[in-house]
């Protein structure tokens, strides 16, 4: 077809003279009997062939409203004698003198009556029940009917891409019907006078119209208006209004008008139908059928743009290819990720034409996790195809985007298509004219239908509760000690990576508690980021975070504890799948040192020391200008000296702070079996004493003798009595699991029984090695008695043991939360008191200090800092020190 606007066929109302059909139904009387069938045999007899047509007079009510009334013929046939023969109307009474013409109408009526033909029938018209409205219950119809083929009738053309049908729903029910045609919409075509059509909307009715009108067609219908539910939307109680418009498809003997509408231009694709035309491949042929009418420049798409050069250009506007394979390293949302490609650069693409739920808006936060995690399962460390469909401009607070097609599984598998019909995400709404789409766009869109249809994820309409956010079990040093049993009875714990703060510090995520818990890595140090921009990182500390974020970020890992920090760090193991340690590995590739001290408790550590050799072998990242020889140079020899003990690190608490005749303490040793049946006995022996019991008669407590004796707090501990006093009635007592001393009354004494004796005293008599604090005599004394307090008591501790005096142990005391222990493998209290001038280097009391000799340098060097910088007791000059 050739058509210019304005140019039109003019149409022409005729009217067989002489003759009297019976009336259809109109919108102010009843249909006459036999009316659809004398109607329906004309309808037979001429549509869609040629007629000649001679019009004896006309009648006019306007300019644009004339009737031509006269005869008309077809292939020599005369219509009025052919509908009078087959008695589908009779013959008016005429007012003047019969002609040839009439007495042959006579004869073709009187031959109708004798056979009892149409009208004339005997037995009288077949009953029929016809429902000229729109169904009232449409879903229930369109349960019924849908995907049915029905033989229709087109009864009229509102618009090229709009018909009212006539559905032959049985031999004696006929159903009238809106059908919006699936997939396609043509430009409006004016209904009223005076109402401007849109362009080519005249033009598109025509071609309809002059192929579909009073044909009989076969309709299919698919859908009410309403394709997919909006998500989020609750819906209504009450039932739905009739529908005014169904849509379907209108089957001609030669095809489907719709695609023969897009091929010649006058039809755009809807793209919102490409769920319901899915399953039959209606879809791929409307896109072909468009695509050649876009390549010949017909009628809608006769201005098109040319594609623009982007589309085609193999590399994005950064000059990065546009398809390329990669491995998903982050998910950041149900719609975003991070993905690196073959040489290591990071790329953040959007999932093309893909709308997640959005995490800030608590109807959708549950299916905005739901799609996060979906991602992360499914991607998260798999190697995928990506292909950049478009780039998204700067718009506002958004950066530019690259807009991508994600495919995994052997890149069969579009991981957005997967998305959508699972519920979790919807369709972009893109503009009509909107090439920067996915090239997937039509199944996505069928995915959304499907999953609307069965009510999966944000199509639900259900009312999911927001997730509850988890509970931070590393808030503080006291919250996170309190799980620390826990978590060494469970071993090994199964988490998520959910952040990745450094190369040795994470974020993780409990799953199964809903808690998280910030882990460091025990046995290495890893350099440190700068954490803003006044602040400056150390050397590969980005490095060993990118590192750590590439391999872990978002991983399905587990953990396992072994203690805490003083801010609420859990120290420990990270472990991928199953046999990968994080230590481990962070070491191999150069970015992270073996920390000695807190490495050689570990039963792993072997493999530690043999990363890190291999490391500096290969001169990888920190070790790139390593020099053996130099660092043979430099250290300190140890070995020889009788006097210096093994390094024996232990985890301590201080138990009990005492200052008599200087300062003592006393700790408990942790992580032993010995500690742990501790709690158990001290429940039991309280328990035990929780009823008065008198002492037996005459009882008086010996020095030496093991005891239970209230303590200040009303509970009964184990202890060992010192002096005891018949005269007063008291005994000066030792609490052998904790060390504190104090004097009982001998009514608060007990024998203490024999199931209660088998545990070993848990408190051991302690010092701190190589110093000593301030003489009580010093101004300074009390200062240096709260200082150690506040650096030691409550805290949990790792001490090496330097020197055994008998049962006292001469004790390093180290805080593995402080920054400088990390660094520095002797960084140690003992120092950080000499330094503040609150402590001495104690030759006499500490000779075996030569045997330490670098510890020794370090000692002198804090001795030379608090001079310097005139602390604690040389703030007025120097004081001599022992010699």
């Amino acid at each position: 077809m050739s058509l210019k606007a304005g140019q039109l066929p003019k149409e022409r109302v005729l009217h067989l003279a002489d003759i009297i059909a019976p009336k259809m139904k109109t919108s102010t009387t009843d249909e006459e009997d036999w009316a659809f069938e004398s109607r329906d045999f004309l309808r037979s007899l001429t549509i869609g062939k040629e007629i000649t047509f001679t019009s004896t007079h006309s009648v006019s009510s306007s300019a644009d409203n004339v009737r031509d009334i006269g005869t008309a013929e077809i292939n020599g046939l005369d219509i009025s004698i052919e509908i009078l023969k087959n008695g589908w109307a009779k013959l008016k009474e005429l007012k003047r003198e019969p002609t040839e013409e009439d007495l042959k109408k006579r004869e073709a009526e009187a031959e109708a009556k004798n056979d009892g033909k149409g009208i004339w029938n005997p037995d009288g018209p077949q009953a029929r029940t016809v429902e000229y409205n729109m169904p009232v219950d449409s879903q229930a119809f369109m349960t019924t009917w849908k995907g049915k083929p029905i033989d229709a009738i087109v009864e009229n053309v509102r618009d090229g891409s709009t018909v009212r049908v006539r559905l032959f729903l049985s031999d004696n029910e006929h159903q009238f019907v809106n059908v919006a045609m699936a997939g396609v919409r043509t430009p409006r075509a004016s209904n009223k006078q005076g109402e401007p059509s849109e362009q080519w909307g005249e033009e598109a009715k025509y071609f309809t119209e002059s192929r579909m009108l009073q044909r009989l067609v076969k309709v299919t219908l698919l859908s009410l208006p309403q394709l997919t539910a909006t998500p989020f939307q609750a819906g209504s109680s009450s039932a739905p209004p009739p529908a005014m418009i169904l849509i379907g498809n209108v089957i001609h003997p030669v095809g489907n008008i719709a695609e023969h509408l897009v091929a010649a231009g006058l039809a755009r694709v809807v793209d919102w139908h490409a769920g319901i035309l899915a399953s039959s491949g209606g879809m791929e042929r409307l896109r072909a059928a468009e695509k050649a009418a876009k390549e010949k420049r017909l009628y809608l798409y006769a201005n098109l743009p040319t594609s623009a050069a982007s589309k085609t250009n193999e590399h994005s506007a950064g000059g990065s290819p546009r398809n390329f394979d990669g491995t998903v390293i982050r998910v950041w949302s149900g719609d975003q990720l991070s993905i690196v490609d073959k040489e290591g650069k990071e790329r953040k693409v959007q999932l093309s034409s893909t709308r997640a739920p959005k995490q800030s808006d608590p109807k959708q936060a549950h299916y905005a996790n739901e799609a996060r995690e979906f991602l992360r399962k499914k991607l998260i460390g798999k190697h995928v195809k990506v292909t950049i469909d478009f780039i998204r401009p700067k718009e506002g607070e958004f950066e530019e985007r690259e807009c991508a097609t994600v495919r995994y599984a052997n890149h069969n598998t579009n991981v957005a298509e997967q998305l959508i019909d699972k519920g979790l995400a919807g369709v972009v709404r893109h503009k009509r004219d909107d090439e920067d789409r996915s090239p997937d766009f039509d199944k996505l869109v069928a995915a959304e239908h499907a999953a609307a249809s069965e009510q999966r994820g944000i199509h639900s309409q259900k009312e999911v509760q927001p997730p509850k956010p988890p509970s931070n079990i590393s808030e503080s040093s006291h919250r996170a000690t309190s799980f620390l049993n826990s978590f060494k009875r469970q071993g090994r714990t199964p988490g998520v990576v959910e952040y990745v703060a450094a190369g040795s510090r994470f974020k993780v995520f409990l799953p199964r508690d809903n808690q998280v818990l910030t882990l460091v890595l025990g046995g290495i140090r890893a350099p440190r980021t700068a954490r803003n921009s006044s602040e400056k990182g150390e050397p590969y500390g980005v490095e060993a975070a990118e590192f750590a974020t590439r391999r872990y970020m978002q991983r399905d890992v587990e953990i396992e504890i072994e203690t805490v920090d003083k801010s609420g760090g859990f120290i420990g193991t990270l472990w991928l799948n199953k046999n990968e340690n994080a230590a481990i590995a962070l070491v191999q590739e150069g970015l992270a040192t073996v920390h000695s001290y807190s490495a050689d408790t570990l039963s792993w550590a072997r493999q530690l020391y043999a990363a890190e050799a291999e490391a500096k072998e290969k001169k990888l990242n920190i070790w790139k200008d390593y020099d053996e020889e130099a660092e043979k140079a430099v250290q300190p020899v140890e070995e020889g000296d009788p006097t210096a003990l093994k390094a024996e690190y232990i985890d301590v608490i201080i138990s009990d702070t005492r200052t008599t005749n200087g300062l003592a303490f006393s700790v408990q040793i942790l992580n032993t079996k010995e500690i742990e049946s501790l709690e158990q006995l001290a429940k039991d022996l309280s328990s035990h004493h929780r009823t008065a019991r008198p002492a037996p008669a005459g009882f008086s407590p010996k020095p030496g003798d093991l005891v239970a004796a209230k303590f200040s707090d009303g509970e009964w501990y184990r202890a060992k009595v010192r002096k005891s006093s018949a005269v007063k009635k008291e005994a000066q007592v030792t609490f052998i699991d904790y060390g504190n001393q104090d004097t009982v009354g001998f009514k608060d004494i007990r024998p203490l029984e024999e199931k209660f004796r088998s545990l070993p005293g848990q408190a051991h008599d302690a010092r701190m090695s190589f110093v000593k604090l301030v003489a009580p005599e010093s101004e300074y004394f009390t200062e240096a008695v709260e200082r150690f307090k506040q650096l030691c008591d409550g805290r949990r501790l790792i001490a090496n043991v330097d020197h055994r005096e008998g049962p006292l142990l001469h004790l390093r005391l180290i805080d593995s939360a402080k920054p400088d222990v990390a660094s520095d493998p002797n960084a140690c209290i003992n120092l950080d008191l000499v330094a503040e001038g609150l402590a001495s280097v104690d030759r006499k009391g500490c000779k075996y200090l030569n045997a330490y000799p670098v510890v020794a340098k370090k000692l002198q060097e804090a001795v030379s800092e608090a001079k310097k910088q005139r602390q604690g007791m040389f703030e007025f000059g120097d004081v001599e020190e022992d010699d």
